[in-house]
């Protein structure tokens, strides 16, 4: 599962990305397992959050929080 948090700033190898004024750190060692993935932000009557695609994920349980890559 991914795991989300707040950082005052990036570590000298993070990769850091902005999007409509939204910055996105991402660590070092979850780079290789994000290659390729898409980070949306949505919002709806069910709430709120980001939703990851990953075209890395090989297989994942019933409920989508637990996940393989390759």
């Amino acid at each position: 599962s991914y795991g989300m948090g707040f950082e005052k700033a990036a570590e000298e190898d993070d990769l850091t990305i902005e999007e409509n004024g939204v910055k996105v750190i991402v660590d070092t060692y979850s780079q290789e397992h994000l290659k390729g993935a898409n980070v949306d932000y949505i919002e709806s009557l069910m709430g709120s959050g980001f939703k990851i695609n990953n075209p890395n994920v090989t297989k994942s349980c019933s409920c989508g929080s637990s996940f393989s890559t390759e």
